[in-house]
């Protein structure tokens, strides 16, 4: 591996306190790599050599401050999880607004974890607007490594719980003819390892990748593993009539996900998201999570979780 000189300077995370960037400020504090957070709320809890700094990427002189020094950023905000209406514009807003302040301050290099999808495909409004994001950061007068994943199987993260409470809740399932759909999950550990190593390789700097796990599988397929690795019983009855907006609800009124995020998450079915090249394996050859390993070290964070707050 290249490491790059600069590997150890201080970087900024942005969406450190999301599903992805609190596993990636704790990787970062593990390897000793400096970090400074960017947070709206200033009293979450890092790590103690992790360095925290306020502000909100909708408020463009907030950026500033806390890019002031940075070499290297990482960009890991969307606006999926708030308001569905306007989240697009939020989303370009929010990256014009970064970009802007990044060029301020000199940013040599950012990183962004974007999501699987081409322009020449029907995309959902939310995949669109990870694209949208990904030129505009491309834009910037710095180098832009862009990762595209598409499922994350980690715990707390949106695809996870909501495969995870179907199956726990509902052994009959009418579900959108969609959910046969391919997509080449990844396990959440293996995306926080390319990030850091994106981070140590400077040749991963301009470049864009795809990131995806061992496995080929459809929701069905994963639905039907997870149930196996839990001795659940399901059954999965594909229909042509449900829209993503009524499976959207439907999936709210069984699992704890909010339309605003399983409604995006049902609409990307529509088209297949797998790694068209795996050029970045030769740069950062990790050793990939299989499906059902990456589902039971999901489970057993959870149970872990659970434990430490019952006590």
């Amino acid at each position: 591996m290249s490491e790059s000189v600069n590997a150890r300077a201080k970087v900024l995370v942005t969406g450190a306190t999301g599903f992805i960037g609190r596993r990636l400020v704790a990787a970062l504090a593990a390897e000793g790599i400096p970090a400074r957070c960017l947070v709206r709320n200033s009293s979450v809890t890092f790590p103690p050599q992790v360095e925290v700094a306020q502000g909100d990427l909708l408020e463009a002189n907030s950026l500033v401050a806390p890019l002031r020094g940075i070499e290297t950023a990482y960009y890991l905000v969307h606006a999926m999880g708030g308001d569905r209406a306007g989240f697009d514009e939020r989303d370009r807003k929010a990256a014009q607004n970064f970009v802007r302040a990044a060029e301020m301050q000199g940013v040599k290099r950012v990183i962004y974890l974007g999501g699987l999808g081409e322009e020449s495909d029907q995309l959902s409004e939310h995949l669109a607007s990870r694209l949208e994001v990904a030129r505009v950061l491309q834009k910037g007068n710095f180098q832009t490594t862009y990762l595209r994943a598409a499922v994350i199987i980690g715990a707390g993260g949106a695809s996870f719980e909501m495969i995870r409470y179907l199956v726990e809740r509902l052994p009959v399932m009418v579900t959108p003819r969609w959910v046969s759909t391919r997509c080449q999950f990844i396990a959440v550990q293996d995306v926080i390892a390319y990030l850091v190593g994106c981070l140590k390789d400077e040749r991963t700097a301009g470049q864009t990748y795809d990131i995806g796990g061992p496995e080929l599988l459809s929701y069905r397929e994963m639905m039907e593993r997870f149930a196996e690795i839990e001795k659940k019983f399901i059954k999965i009855f594909p229909v042509p009539f449900l829209t993503p907006r009524l499976s959207s609800y439907w999936v709210w009124l069984i699992t704890p996900v909010k339309p605003s995020i399983s409604m995006p998450l049902i609409e990307g079915l529509g088209n297949e998201v797998i790694c068209h090249d795996d050029a970045i394996r030769k740069i950062l050859p990790i050793l990939l999570t299989g499906y059902d390993e990456a589902v039971r070290t999901a489970l057993e964070e959870e149970a872990t979780s659970e434990n430490l707050k019952v006590n």
